[in-house]
């Protein structure tokens, strides 16, 4: 590869870039108005809650409160742990948004008239959600508080009695703020935009202008080509990328808890495979108008709808739920939100990882594979 030749192709795609004021405009403060249009208008909607629970009581009581959250039909219990050590990795990789904790006292304490006390403790990342989960287990242990209640009341006389007690607490969003769930879902839609759109539009921009026959006949080579291309792109992607963490904390105190390495390795990860997409779009569109539509409807549109940034997708039925897979936005979003919002390690999310390098790869050899039979054709 040569260095010479591919710092000339970015140098010309910078200057084509700078010399459009208006795209330049848009890419540059677009991502700021839509930080202030999102931080503060959108709210969100959940049902079926991943829940786990650890019993240290395990007696009748513990269980028959168990079943009654589990029948009240909010709550899908999906795990059962038997040491507390555990809970802090089920809420990292989010396999659950409730954890429920019934201490090992409960049914003593309630055989001994003493209130019975049991913890939630909630996923706070989406503030919106979260306030959900604790209306339903207020109203789902009152419910069975009264059960208890009307109990009690026949056997001691006593009026004022409240069997269960329960603490919720948030973890990682203890404010319950949905702006610091939106601004990673917000830095995935730039990056976009950015990459997949604008790439594809560049490269059979070549082709509408008859430029791309001097690059096939020049000693230019494909993936010289591809690199000068896509570069300007991917570093304003970056840009756009760092003025959102920077409005973000100085507009909404979202600062990020994690790894700034980290962050930039997954980031470039992305935009690896976005680029791929926005790559294989260019080669099958031959106009610009062609190559917007598809692009938008493969990248953005599915990163909106389908990658959990505006609707919950355990909230979605279940066919659908495995049609997010297809968008890579969806893998992203759950690693900056682990980054930024609750600081944990690629241990959390390794496998979202993968998916993206399985993503890139895949489609960048549909991009070449069809390109070659084009060739060959032509």
């Amino acid at each position: 590869m040569n260095f010479v030749r591919t710092k000339a192709i970015a140098k010309k795609e910078f200057k084509h870039l700078f010399r459009d004021i208006r795209m330049l405009l848009i890419l540059l403060f677009f991502p700021v108005f839509l930080l202030g249009i999102f931080g503060y208008a959108v709210n969100f909607d959940v049902k079926n809650i991943k829940t786990t629970v650890y019993d240290s009581d395990r007696t009748e009581l513990s269980r028959n409160f168990i079943n009654a959250l589990n029948s009240s039909g909010y709550f899908d219990i999906t795990k059962f742990i038997d040491s507390d050590t555990e809970i802090r990795k089920i809420l990292d990789k989010k396999d659950a948004q409730l954890v429920i904790v019934i201490p090992k006292n409960l049914s003593r304490d309630f055989h001994s008239n003493k209130e019975a006390k049991i913890q939630y403790l909630i996923d706070g990342v989406d503030g919106n959600t979260a306030s959900l989960i604790q209306n339903y287990v207020t109203a789902a242990t009152s419910s069975y508080n009264n059960k208890l209640t009307l109990i009690k009341v026949s056997k001691t006389g006593s009026k004022f009695y409240t069997p269960i007690d329960y603490q919720p607490i948030f973890w990682f969003n203890p404010e319950l703020k949905s702006t610091k769930f939106l601004i990673p879902g917000l830095i995935v839609m730039i990056l976009i935009v950015t990459s997949a759109v604008s790439v594809s539009l560049s490269l059979v921009r070549e082709k509408e202008r008859g430029t791309i026959e001097q690059v096939d006949v020049s000693p230019v080579k494909s993936g010289e080509l591809i690199i000068g291309k896509t570069t300007p792109y991917i570093v304003l992607a970056l840009f756009n990328a760092i003025v959102i963490l920077v409005v973000g904390y100085i507009l909404f105190d979202v600062e990020v808890k994690g790894s700034y390495l980290l962050l930039f390795i997954t980031t470039s990860i992305f935009l690896f495979a976005s680029t791929s997409l926005g790559i294989l779009v260019s080669v099958i569109s031959d106009s610009q108008q062609v190559a917007f539509n598809i692009s938008t409807m493969a990248s953005l549109l599915p990163s909106v709808i389908l990658s959990g940034f505006i609707f919950p997708i355990d909230s979605m039925p279940w066919a659908v739920q495995i049609f997010t897979n297809l968008t890579p936005a969806k893998f992203f979003i759950e690693i900056l939100r682990a980054i930024v919002l609750k600081g944990v390690g690629l241990q959390a999310f390794y496998l979202q990882v993968i998916y993206l390098i399985i993503f890139a790869t895949v489609f960048l050899g549909l991009a070449n594979l069809i390109n070659s039979r084009k060739g060959k054709t032509s």
